[in-house]
């Protein structure tokens, strides 16, 4: 059922769509036509068999006391274009005695029904003659004895084959002009369906004559109204991949240069080890600072691209920043120690849409960032409040600030400031967790333009959620 579903043709589809409900239209007024025009014709019939009956009950007449009956046989016989036919008569009295006609015509039996004064049609039905059905007029006709038992019953019967002929035949007649109309419906629907899908074949040959690396915008100029959506979807498509791909290639090409850089510092650290020109002891410690080095660099791209993978996939995780905050405090105290920091934590439960994970690695880039710039012996923190149905996210420090001409760069992979010894990728795998969870992320400098007094990381997420305790 799938594979058939799959394999499915547009144009077989809109064939059978157009011309499926068309030929069934056929079917059902051909079979209304057909008994139509047999009851057309059994009327007409009908008039024939009652007329000629009474022509026959009019030619009944008295002769000495006896019962005499003079039919003329060319009341009988009904011509007509195409063929001739002979009609069947019976006359028996009311108790079904044979008075004249055609013995073998089944007698009328309808002993319950009142007998009028004149002449009365009795009733029209149908009835076998041989082995042919007929249609039978019967007509009730008083004698002119005396006695009531004497009155006569005249049924006059007709062949059915040559009525269904009448309705076969304008049946058939129908039948060829519908068809006709049918195939002519289906030639132009093909010619029109056809053309209407020539669009989407000059798409797909500019699209199978492109370059794998050809990711430009789609140009259909001639495309219908309701095929420039999917070629808008299609462009859309080509820029958020033209974007990806710019991407990665900036990206590949910046790791392979920050990853050989610190190979080949250990690569140097270790040859000064081994020649003597450096202490075994003085070796040993800086080529396990690159190695951390290293370690760090190679954590943060790993981070980045699973960052990257996520993006654009829902989920219905949430997180508290609270809690956030506080584990990140937590893992990063040893820093604050060691710089003798005063750290502040101001932190309400605010919930928001996103995995925990990610929003851990986005407050822990940041604070280590703000470990790493702040003197010692100064001030830092971390706040979390809700804010206009969203909620902000605070850290700030006691450093030197981000300089104007950096404040857009920051966030580029590898584009360290204050030439740090960091590798460059923390912020920008803030501002992609950021972005990943409908957030943004700002840096401005604290204090006035003359003297700057500490930097200050704020991400706005857009809504918040109820707390999951109230």
């Amino acid at each position: 059922m799938k594979l058939a579903l799959r394999d499915r043709s547009l144009r077989r589809y809109l064939l059978a769509g157009i011309l499926g409900p068309i030929a069934l239209f056929i079917v059902v007024n051909a079979i209304h036509l057909y008994l139509h025009a047999l009851d057309s014709a059994n009327t007409a019939y009908d008039r024939m068999l009652v007329t000629t009956a009474y022509s026959i009950g009019n030619n009944i007449a008295m002769e000495d006391g006896h019962l005499r009956t003079n039919v003329a046989f060319a009341s009988l016989e009904v011509y007509e274009a195409g063929f001739s036919t002979r009609m069947i008569y019976k006359i028996t009295d009311r108790s079904g005695r044979y008075i004249a006609g055609d013995e073998d015509l089944p007698t009328f039996r309808n002993s319950g029904a009142r007998w009028p004064k004149a002449p009365t049609l009795l009733k029209v039905y149908e009835s076998t003659y041989g082995s042919a059905a007929v249609r039978v007029a019967a007509l009730a006709q008083p004698s002119k004895l005396q006695q009531a038992q004497d009155d006569l019953i005249i049924q006059i019967a007709e062949p059915l084959t040559y009525r269904r002929e009448v309705a076969r035949d304008i049946l058939w007649s129908a039948v060829l002009g519908q068809t006709l109309l049918l195939a002519v419906v289906a030639a132009v629907t093909m010619a029109v369906v056809t053309l209407a899908l020539r669009p989407l074949e000059s798409l797909r040959t500019q699209l199978d004559a492109r370059q794998e690396d050809d990711l430009s915008a789609l140009h259909c100029p001639s495309a219908p109204r309701e095929l420039r959506p999917v070629v808008a979807a299609l462009n859309q498509l080509m820029g958020r991949l033209h974007r990806t791909v710019d991407l990665q290639q900036h990206f590949v090409a910046n790791a392979s240069h920050q990853l050989r850089t610190p190979l080949a510092v250990l690569q140097t650290q270790l040859q000064s080890g081994l020649s003597g020109d450096m202490e075994p002891e003085l070796a040993l410690r800086e080529m396990r600072a690159t190695v951390e080095r290293a370690t760090k660099l190679a954590n943060q791209l790993l981070s980045l691209a699973r960052i990257e993978q996520l993006r654009g996939k829902p989920t219905r995780e949430r997180c508290n920043l609270a809690d956030v905050a506080r584990e990140v405090a937590i893992d990063l105290s040893p820093l604050i120690s060691d710089k003798n920091l005063d750290f502040e934590l101001d932190a309400g439960n605010v919930w928001v849409e996103g995995r925990h994970w990610m929003a851990a690695e986005m407050v822990s880039n940041l604070l280590h960032n703000a470990i790493r710039h702040t003197p010692a012996e100064s001030r830092l923190g971390i706040r979390v409040a809700p804010c206009d149905g969203g909620a902000l996210l605070y850290v700030w420090d006691s450093g030197p600030g981000i300089p104007d001409q950096q404040e857009m760069r920051v966030f580029e992979p590898f584009s360290a400031a204050h030439n740090s010894k960091g590798g460059g990728l923390g912020l920008a795998i803030c501002a992609e967790i950021a972005d990943s969870m409908h957030a943004g992320l700002t840096l401005c400098n604290c204090g006035s333009a003359d003297s700057v007094s500490g930097l200050e990381a704020r991400v706005h997420f857009a809504s918040r959620l109820a707390d999951p305790a109230s």
